[in-house]
């Protein structure tokens, strides 16, 4: 009995142990599979930290506003590839300086993911438009956005053919380009709705040849394909009830001095329009004088309320009559420190602004100068 007791004690002791050792190995194995993949995230998250303190280190050297970058487009920095110090390179191959492309960069953090054989192609369809490099270097400089918001080369090249296509002249399309350079980077797609829209609404008029007015708007107003067509339609419609014109006169309008007008917010339009009329009748202006003076110089419905009332104050303090501003509203294009500084300086040369014409206002500097010397002899 004995030795069976103590068979069955070594047995249970056996089978004991080796429930323990599995248990034993068992949490060894998953201890060390858990430390090995906690140890891969470690890697992994230390590359990834040392990749960023590199493009930061980069960033910095290279004089961006880090915090500015971060704030645009914040997405940028967690890529696991960018290319700063190619960019560095190709724009300082184009003439651009340093402090010009940490701006770039700053303002628009996206430009550091393109390749530089992107780079390159997008570079040289620019370069067929443009004259030189440096007036690249300049528009990308004011608007980083229409040289990197896109990669797609493909689309631009088609951009550009298509906008040949319709007529435009190779001083149009620099035009474009110098202005509105996101046209080139919007949608092959949204630039061709546009042009069928303009071509739809100039046959809706009674134009026979739609596509050389449809190239007369884009010539006065360059940033019109990157405006919709709801908002330009709306505009029409305003321009064409506010001012009771036939399809003629309407036409003339939008194609003409009125194109600019086209891209104003519909809100923006109505109101400032509103304005001019409130502010002309407090005057003693009819409506015919209102409505001849915007049609004279269109214009004026792109100041803005305080802008246009704060000069017909100032003029009106200054003894000049109402109706000398409604035959010269160009007047008006000029700031309020310009037509301050030019009063005083004509009032002093003895010249009578409230009897004599008051064009010298709105004239160029140059020409300025010129009738100044002149009146002081």
């Amino acid at each position: 009995m004995a030795p069976r007791n103590l068979l069955y004690m070594r047995s249970n002791f056996i089978l004991t142990s080796r429930c323990w050792m599995i248990r034993f190995s068992t949490e060894i194995l998953f201890k060390s599979v858990s430390f090995r993949l906690f140890g891969v995230k470690c890697n992994n998250a230390d590359g990834k930290s040392l990749e960023k303190d590199e493009l930061l280190n980069n960033l910095l050297t290279m004089g961006v506003d880090i915090d500015m970058a971060k704030k645009r487009q914040p997405g940028v920095f967690n890529r696991m590839v960018t290319n700063e110090q190619d960019l560095k390179m190709f724009l300082l191959s184009k003439g651009a300086s340093k402090e010009v492309i940490a701006s770039i960069i700053s303002r628009y953090p996206r430009a550091i993911t393109r390749t530089p054989e992107s780079l390159s192609e997008r570079w040289d369809l620019w370069r067929k438009i443009m004259a030189s490099d440096l007036e690249i270097v300049n528009i990308v400089e004011r608007s980083p956005e229409s040289f990197f918001r896109s990669s797609n080369n493909l689309n631009l090249e088609n951009n550009i053919k298509f906008l040949y296509s319709i007529g435009l002249t190779h001083k149009c399309l620099c035009r474009l380009l110098t202005n509105a350079p996101r046209t080139f980077s919007n949608s092959l797609d949204l630039n061709k709705q546009m042009v069928e829209f303009l071509r739809a609404v100039c046959l809706s008029l009674g134009h026979k040849d739609p596509a050389d007015v449809v190239r007369k708007i884009i010539f006065k107003n360059p940033f019109i394909l990157i405006q919709s067509t709801k908002r330009v339609k709306t505009n029409i419609e305003f321009l064409q009830s506010a001012f009771n014109l036939n399809s003629e006169k309407l036409l003339a309008l939008i194609c003409g001095p009125g194109a600019e007008i086209l891209g104003l917010s519909s809100d923006c339009a109505k109101r400032n329009y509103a304005n001019i009329k409130e502010k002309l009748f407090s005057l003693g202006c009819t409506e015919e004088d209102v409505q001849k003076f915007v049609l004279s110089y269109p214009d004026m419905i792109l100041l803005a309320e305080k802008k246009f009332n704060d000069k017909i104050d100032y003029l009106i303090q200054e003894k000049i009559n109402i109706s000398q501003i409604i035959k010269n509203p160009r007047v008006l294009d000029s700031s309020l420190n310009t037509l301050k500084t030019r009063i005083n300086e004509l009032i002093n040369a003895g010249y009578d602004l409230s009897t004599s014409s008051i064009t010298p206002l709105s004239w160029s500097l140059k020409r300025y100068k010129a009738k100044l010397k002149k009146l002081n002899g």
